[in-house]
């Protein structure tokens, strides 16, 4: 199979798939959701999260007046739900109350918390810039939230519990296969 090379991204979907998430906002009396791919852990001491958001986004706003985001990662059986925020534009609609997301009270921030997040990461904002046509926003990770029986002995994700959404781009989704390989850094670092 032959590669081809052009300075030409395309549709820029090489980069995928991705863990979809909902990130929530809260300021002014209003709240909202939108639909994520672009996001990270950036550091563990503190804990730093980092997510990619338009400006023109509602959400956007909502993060620069309150200085607060959360993370909400959901189970593949919430596919449409993501959809359904994603598609829908947060000035015009209530999209908690459009799509009757139920809510999780936070601890640290004002942000919503989604009930049906297997984790959600309530996050004081640290950075906010530019990047193209996107700022990126980084959190401190003041709060987790966590479904205990979502994760391992080992504190990684169950995936005979919970199916992550992976984003494949073009308004595709699917989950995890859960054929797991552990394939040690140190052991293979020394071939």
């Amino acid at each position: 199979m032959d590669k081809v090379i052009t300075e030409d991204i395309g549709a820029f979907s090489q980069h995928y798939p991705k863990v979809a998430v909902i990130v929530t906002a809260q300021a002014g009396g209003r709240a909202n959701a939108m639909a994520a791919a672009w996001h990270t852990s950036i550091s563990f001491k503190p804990p730093l999260y980092g997510v990619a958001i338009s400006p023109k986004r509602f959400t956007y706003q909502l993060i620069a007046e309150s200085k607060e985001f959360g993370v909400n990662f959901l189970p593949f059986a919430k596919a449409e739900l993501i959809a359904s925020v994603g598609g829908s534009k947060g000035y015009e609609i209530d999209k908690f109350q459009m799509f009757n997301i139920a809510r999780d009270k936070p601890v640290k921030t004002a942000v919503p918390i989604l009930k049906a997040a297997y984790a959600a990461y309530e996050c004081k904002l640290v950075d906010d810039r530019g990047y193209g046509d996107h700022r990126w926003l980084v959190g401190e990770i003041v709060a987790v939230h966590l479904l205990r029986e979502a994760l391992t002995p080992e504190e990684t994700l169950d995936l005979e519990k919970v199916s992550p959404i992976l984003y494949l781009g073009h308004e595709l989704y699917l989950t995890t296969s859960k054929d797991i390989r552990y394939l040690d850094r140190e052991v293979y670092g020394k071939h």
